[in-house]
């Protein structure tokens, strides 16, 4: 497991993902409270955001190029 106080980038991206859903598990959240970093999580939950709007951003713009 990773280190005390530290988790992995592999870990918070998965987090994140998980809250993203809404699916995070007790055991993982109570993870990320003791060992993780507010920057981390924050830098990441950012990271997805701006992927989603970019990916919704995509899709409607294809859609609109289609029904034109």
């Amino acid at each position: 497991m990773a280190e005390q106080g530290k988790l992995r980038f592999r870990q918070v991206m998965g987090s994140v993902a998980s809250a993203f859903l809404g699916v995070q598990s007790g055991r993982n959240r109570e993870r990320d409270f003791t060992q993780g970093r507010p920057r981390d999580f924050i830098v990441m939950g950012l990271l997805f955001t701006l992927v989603f709007i970019l990916i919704i951003w995509g899709v409607v713009s294809l859609v609109m190029r289609m029904a034109q």
